[in-house]
């Protein structure tokens, strides 16, 4: 069984990308291989030009959140962070301090009396309290309330901000959308698409709305204007795709009074993936 194949893809220094895919896309595998912990039958992972194979070298830039947390059950949430400060690539131990208060994480507890989302908290402070150049974070928001998702997301804004790379795997598509330069889909082991999210948007068709007085606008012919619908006298639907040039100007002809687009999610872009797989 071959859980990827002919993957190749780059993360640029200080974007934010996101992987995207269901269950058994090989999401987790690819991170496997980031990590050092399973190597490929064919080809290399590298990370800032050292072969990810090479852990000891290769971890030294890497801060790791994984989806599933687990804890020392004796350890309290302080000593976790300074035990993980001590063996990860440096910690920022005021930022650290801030991070705890924005996740409102309580450190007193030990690691057994933590829920799923308090044992998340603790992993995401301690990799964003590093300044490792890359941040891999595999679904890092599961268990979090909507809260603490929005300062998650704020957290990787300021990652970014300083330079650090983050790749980001996660099933919500949301998420991705709201802190992602560049996305990548990945459906059974292959990468579909890898591209900015409104260059994704462009790719897929979106939704004209319009309404209208006197006669209507002529948009037979018109480039990238499909599947013309009469809603009402004087109002109509068409779908879109590509650049909406052609379009306007068609439209300006006519006395218009309204126009509402509705782009296409990130969510419905990657269901239509799979949509389109099933067929």
């Amino acid at each position: 069984m071959c859980a990827l194949d002919a993957l190749d893809f780059a993360v640029r220094t200080g974007e934010v990308f996101g992987f995207l895919g269901p269950n058994g896309a090989g999401k987790s595998t690819t991170i496997r291989l980031l990590l050092g912990l399973a190597r490929p039958t064919a080809g290399q992972a590298w990370i800032f030009g050292t072969d990810a194979a090479d852990v000891g070298t290769a971890h030294r830039s890497v801060a790791y959140v994984p989806a599933d947390v687990a804890l020392w059950p004796g350890l309290t949430g302080a000593e976790t962070l300074e035990l993980l400060g001590r063996i990860g690539p440096g910690v920022d131990r005021a930022y650290r301090d801030e991070l705890v208060e924005r996740f409102a994480l309580d450190l007193s507890k030990p690691g057994r009396a933590y829920s799923t989302g308090n044992r998340q908290k603790v992993a995401l402070v301690a990799a964003f309290a590093t300044r490792a150049p890359l941040l891999i974070l595999d679904e890092p928001t599961s268990g979090l309330d909507p809260l603490m998702e929005r300062e998650f997301q704020a957290v990787v804004s300021q990652a970014r901000q300083r330079g650090q790379t983050v790749f980001l795997s996660s099933h919500q598509l949301a998420e991705v959308e709201a802190v992602c330069d560049r996305v990548g889909i990945l459906r059974a082991g292959r990468l579909v698409e890898v591209a900015r999210v409104p260059e994704l948007r462009r790719l897929h068709r979106s939704q004209v709305e319009v309404t209208y007085r006197g006669p209507a606008p002529t948009l037979t012919g018109v480039a990238g204007i499909e599947t013309v619908e009469e809603l009402d006298p004087e109002r109509l639907r068409f779908t879109l795709t590509g650049p909406p040039g052609p379009a306007l100007r068609a439209l300006a002809a006519a006395d218009v009074t309204g126009v509402r687009i509705h782009e296409p999610t990130l969510e419905e872009i990657f269901l239509n993936y799979y949509t389109r797989v099933s067929r």
